[in-house]
Formats: C-alpha cells, structure tokens, sequence
C-alpha cells in the first residue's frame, strides 16, 4: 500500500520566524503533548529546542524548563 504526504508527519528546519520544509507532509507533532498539528495551524515552535508546540500556553511551559 502506498502512503501519501497526508499519513506521515512532515518534518522541518524551525527558524526563528519560519520553518523549512525537509520532508513533505500534512503535520507535525507536539513536542510536549504528542498531538499532531496539521501544518496549516502552526503557529508555535522553537528554533532553539527545535521542537513544535500545539499551543501557546505548551510553547510557555516548555521555553520556561516545565514539561
């Protein structure tokens, strides 16, 4: 069976106001949560811990040393 770009999980190179794209996909997951984020509505990561967050309050709690 062939998978599609929309089964698998992309994965970036976080910047700091942007991200690259190295390989295709439909979302990533949250570092923190394990919660996929479709591509579309990501809005929170680190360039630093180069890790993906689902939400504000996660990307806080994370970039303050809390898991």
């Amino acid at each position: 069976m062939l998978m599609s770009s929309a089964d698998k999980a992309a994965k970036l190179h976080y910047l700091p106001s942007s991200y690259r794209i190295l390989r295709a996909g439909q979302h990533v997951v949250c570092a923190v949560s394990g919660v996929p984020i479709p591509l579309e509505e990501l809005c929170y990561w680190s360039a630093e811990h180069q890790e993906a967050y689902a939400t504000p309050e996660i990307a806080t709690k994370r970039l303050l040393g809390e898991r």
